[in-house]
């Protein structure tokens, strides 16, 4: 279904900003953004705008009682013709977002106005897309509640909007990880399996403590007995445990990440062995006092893929990135790299190119 987009020019490109060799992540944001409103039970008023400030009444309710929600997701500079833009997975997003929207009680949000106004955002800027090395275009869509009333109740009106900006590599060394056991990232019958914003804001304490103590990131336990390996912060686990590829099982207090399927998906398409089930805490201590971690690494849209130095359990620190060459990771990650700008070819069907 297709429906009319409002567009208004930013008068000058704020382009000559943006330096392709000193990129950073989440710094500079693209020209403009993609918004509209859901009002009386329908959206509407679609709009591509100059990216800048939204105008909020001191009551919005997503500020009083978190009805707030996003995604992430990166589109790519294609090597095989220099004006395509190349997507990954996009619709994937669309749909973990309508899972994050109902469990949040907020509208289902159609594909269709997902995804046209992805692409019309887009191609406005698409000079912006960066083509060097290792360099994407990271992509925030976004839903939160407007409605200025005190009281706890789902809002009737939403706001959906999406923004952009170009991004290098989140993070540029391998990680010191501490296992949590004090605090919970969720527990069953929540939200742990959203993309809602204060599953993000709930984390941000005890990341704060593990840094001051010399660690990078936290990696979360379940919430009842804290052995069960879960996720970090902002990414989800993997531990190559001899010659078997293993991470945590899918549960409700866990985010079903997409680059974690495609890198699961990917490794079995290479011809290696992957499982997914419970992981303890245990059994990666045991396994690493036996040498038989040949590496840890990690998965999310942000970080792409990135390898665990060790990990901190009970003060004792597990060093890990010297026991192996990490040859797993780095063919499953090259291979998601080369697929993603069209250096090979997509054997699964997951680039959308415009």
């Amino acid at each position: 279904m297709e429906f009319e987009i409002k567009v208004e020019k930013l008068k000058e490109s704020r382009i000559s900003q943006f330096d392709p060799k000193n990129i950073g992540f989440g710094k500079l944001f693209t020209d403009h953004m993609f918004v509209c409103d859901y009002e009386g039970g329908e959206w509407k008023d679609f709009r591509i705008v100059p990216y800048g400030p939204f105008q909020l009444s001191p009551a919005t309710s997503a500020l009083h009682y978190g009805q707030a929600i996003f995604e992430g997701m990166k589109a790519f500079a294609s090597i095989k013709n220099e004006h395509d833009i190349c997507l990954f997975r996009p619709l994937d997003n669309a749909k973990r977002l309508n899972i994050s929207a109902e469990r949040m009680a907020m509208p289902i949000l159609p594909e269709s106005i997902f995804m046209q106004g992805l692409h019309a955002l887009l191609d406005l800027d698409r000079q912006w897309i960066p083509r060097e090395e290792g360099g994407a275009l990271y992509m925030r869509p976004y839903m939160f509640a407007t409605d200025d009333f005190i009281g706890v109740k789902p809002s009737e009106r939403y706001t959906f909007a999406i923004f952009c900006c170009p991004v290098g590599p989140y993070y540029n060394k391998a990680l010191r990880v501490k296992v949590e056991e004090e605090y919970s990232r969720a527990a069953p019958g929540g939200v742990g399996f959203t993309k809602c914003a204060g599953n993000y804001g709930a984390s941000l304490y005890p990341t704060a403590q593990a840094q001051k103590e010399g660690y990078d990131q936290i990696l979360w336990t379940d919430p009842i007995e804290h052995k069960w390996i879960e996720e970090t912060g902002t990414t989800n686990f993997f531990a190559v445990i001899n010659d078997t590829i293993v991470t945590p099982a899918l549960t409700q207090t866990l985010l079903a990440g997409i680059t974690r399927n495609s890198v699961i998906k990917s490794l079995k398409h290479l011809g290696y062995k992957v499982e997914e089930r419970p992981l303890s805490i245990d059994e990666i201590v045991t396994a690493h006092q036996n040498h038989e971690i040949k590496e840890l690494f990690i998965t999310g849209t942000a970080a792409t893929l990135m390898n665990l130095d060790g990990f901190a359990h009970r003060g004792t620190y597990h060093e890990v990135l010297s026991n192996g060459d990490n040859q797993i990771s780095k063919t499953v990650k090259q291979f998601l790299d080369d697929l993603k700008v069209q250096r090979i070819d997509d054997p699964f069907g997951w680039l959308s190119c415009i």
